[in-house]
């Protein structure tokens, strides 16, 4: 009997795969964040926006060092 529906296919992220998407999506999240105080500077969420906006570029930090980390060689010792 054949299947209307297949299967989804099985994706297996490698971890320095994971941690560039994730990096994208925390890039996204930062420029969204920015156009929304270009629009509204003097809202009272402002300060929200501003926090938000900080720790956004503390995680893509963050990710960019685990992902220098995962692509050093194996004889390599980390910097930190």
């Amino acid at each position: 009997m054949l299947k209307i529906v297949p299967d989804p296919p099985r994706i297996s992220h490698s971890l320095e795969d994971t941690l560039i998407q994730a990096t994208d999506h925390a890039l996204c999240a930062a420029t969204v964040v920015h156009q929304a105080l270009l629009q509204q500077p003097k809202s009272p969420a402002s300060i929200l926006m501003m926090t938000s906006m900080h720790e956004l570029e503390a995680l893509r930090a963050l990710l960019e060092s685990a992902l220098i980390q995962v692509q050093m060689p194996a004889g390599a010792k980390p910097l930190h």
